[in-house]
């Protein structure tokens, strides 16, 4: 549809009540009918349908699936001023990259990587370097999940709502859990699924070649178990949450865990890990604006026991829970004369 290259443009800085509902119904299940949408949140189906496929159409929410990875790194990339969005640009066109950003302070860029196992070599000795205007790089390896992107639901659905939408199988919360490997016809599903999110089962039929129950059982299987990821992605900014942060957590040992937990248990975290390196954990944090993301570092019961916080704002979100920013969607799909 040709209107869908400028009302990324056009669409409303931040969404109504109504439409941000429908986005938290569609990061509970992307794949979610409309019906069903509609009987949760208790609106007429015909008004969650035109506003749903108005998001969907105008790029604000994209649907997207993501095979599970395997061993999972955060990348702390150092660039020159001329250069960082080049690189940041170059890491987020990865296909094994999930979230890519540029920050304030001594790291200009970060990015998580997903490799399979033993990749790990090759990818820092030989490709990673490669890299345009990558200066320095340190490798933080993740070694435990408490929340991961795909899994924020920042508070736009009540209990019951999330409830009566049946949210699957979350991933594996550990970062090297990854599932054996897909077979050839899984693997051409999910591909499928990862450029269109909400594709039809009649249409994903065709293109692999199988009979629709075939097609439906197959997609199902492999979501139910944690090997391939539905995601609803929208910009914080259209939810009416302004700030988002980093944050590098320094913590003993024995308390790892415990701020792990405290962290997944806020809603204005949207990823974190426990990693290797001199901090100890790694969380991405959206909220309002910088008062309250004042509040969360000085207040929040999660960050008690921290030795240290580094805090850096996230100027430019390039690549979110594995999806390109809408700028980069719209100039890769621009040659191609396709709308986005």
């Amino acid at each position: 549809m040709a209107r869908s290259r400028i009302w990324p443009y056009c669409w409303p800085m931040t969404l109504d009540a109504l439409d941000r509902r429908i986005v938290g119904a569609l990061q509970i299940d992307g794949r979610a009918p409309w019906r069903l949408i509609a009987d949760a949140l208790g609106e007429p189906e015909r008004t969650i349908s035109r506003r749903g496929t108005a998001l969907l159409e105008s790029g604000t929410v994209v649907i997207s699936g993501w095979e599970t990875p395997g061993t999972a790194s955060i990348l702390s990339i150092s660039g020159t001023a001329h250069t960082i969005r080049l690189t940041a640009t170059a890491l987020a066109h990865r296909p094994d990259t999930t979230f890519t950003y540029t920050l304030t302070g001594p790291a200009d860029c970060v990015t998580e990587v997903c490799t399979a196992p033993g990749a790990l070599p090759t990818l820092l000795h030989d490709d990673l370097p490669g890299t345009p205007g990558l200066v320095a790089m340190s490798t933080l390896p993740v070694m435990k999940y408490f929340r991961t992107g795909f899994q924020w639901h920042p508070g736009l659905l009540r209990p019951q709502e999330i409830e009566a939408l049946r949210p699957l199988v979350p991933p594996p919360q550990s970062a090297d859990s990854a599932p054996q490997a897909l077979s050839s016809a899984d693997r051409a599903l999910a591909q499928a699924v990862a450029e269109d999110g909400r594709i039809p089962t009649d249409r994903l039929a065709r293109l692999l070649g199988v009979a629709e129950s075939t097609a439906r059982r197959r997609l199902e299987a492999l979501r139910r178990d944690g090997r391939l990821t539905i995601r609803a992605v929208v910009e914080p900014h259209h939810l009416g949450l302004g700030t988002e942060a980093v944050l590098w957590i320094k913590a003993g040992p024995h308390d790892v865990d415990r701020i792990g937990a405290l962290l997944a248990d806020d809603s204005r975290i949207r990823y974190a890990a426990a990693i290797m390196g001199e901090h100890q954990l790694f969380a991405d944090i959206i909220t309002r604006d910088r008062r309250e993301l004042y509040d969360f570092v000085t207040n929040s019961p999660a960050l008690t026991t921290a030795q240290a916080v580094d805090t850096r704002l996230v100027v430019t979100s390039f690549k979110r829970s594995g999806v390109l920013a809408p700028v980069l969607r719209q100039q890769r799909a621009a040659p191609s004369g396709r709308s986005s």
